[in-house]
């Protein structure tokens, strides 16, 4: 068989699998685990050692072909979705990633992150969690009290199979209403995918968080060539129609304290809240 890098069969076997089971006109595209297998051994390619890797690649890291896309209904674009146990749908949405508005104003945060935990994050994804962490960003973004309730939170929704939520924060309100707060963390070149949220809100309908309001929220960093870091969030909600919409988008850096100026506190001053 023809010899390949890592990942790079998954374009080929996937752009396989969808042609191998559209029917023009279609919604919705079933496939299986082993379809993975087949088209691998079809087209020639070394068969991926972790079959799995192939759907999640295109569910959270990386868009389908373009082959692919083009076959979507018109005003949507494709993604794939957990339906069971080793078996997967391309369904359409309105939006399957969320990219950072460039054009947003940044406000400046004093920085509490410690210096030790800079020094040492192991990924960027745990250094985005960690600054939400020290510099409570999520509370100040939110606009509610939040506490941490456990990072990297794993649970099976039924119908969905296995799910996994960065960050799940707990948050009170003035009112003393309480919310569910899953955070996903992207950094480096990785984006945000509405899978990713379309399973927050699976995570909020479970018996244990029913009761919570849900409000999942996206955490990037953003490279803009500025020495301090750019943090993008993202927060969003669901319609009528299950679609997840984006509903805010705010951008924060994190600079010494004696970096917030008079100037910026009396233009923060004059902002109106959400």
């Amino acid at each position: 068989m023809a010899a390949s890098k890592p990942g790079e069969q998954y374009v080929p076997i996937i752009t396989k699998i969808f042609k191998d089971n559209y029917r023009k006109g279609a919604t919705r595209v079933d496939w299986v685990r082993q379809d993975i297998v087949n088209a691998a051994d079809a087209l020639g390619l070394r068969r991926p050692g972790n079959l799995g890797d192939v759907p999640y690649a295109f569910r959270f890291r990386r868009p389908l072909p373009d082959e692919v896309m083009d076959c979507a209904p018109k005003g949507k674009e494709w993604v794939i979705r957990l339906v069971g146990r080793g078996k997967y749908a391309f369904e359409p949405v309105k939006q399957a990633w969320f990219f950072p508005n460039a054009s947003l104003a940044v406000t400046k945060v004093p920085d509490a992150t410690p210096a030790i935990i800079t020094k040492y994050a192991l990924s960027d994804e745990q250094a985005v969690l960690a600054i939400l962490r020290y510099n409570r960003l999520v509370d100040i973004f939110a606009g509610v009290t939040c506490y941490s309730l456990q990072n990297h939170l794993r649970t099976t929704v039924t119908g969905v199979g296995q799910i996994e939520t960065d960050e799940v924060y707990l948050g009170l309100d003035v009112r003393g209403a309480h919310y569910l707060l899953p955070v996903q963390a992207k950094g480096g070149t990785d984006n945000l995918s509405v899978v990713q949220i379309e399973q927050d809100f699976a995570l909020a309908r479970k018996p244990k968080f029913k009761t919570l309001i849900p409000r999942p929220i996206g955490a990037q960093f953003v490279d803009d060539g500025e020495e301090n870091q750019r943090i993008a969030l993202f927060e969003f909600e669901e319609d009528s129609e299950g679609e997840i919409l984006l509903a805010r988008e705010k951008h924060y850096r994190l600079v010494p304290h004696d970096d917030v100026s008079a100037t910026d506190l009396a233009k923060y001053g004059g902002r109106s809240f959400d």
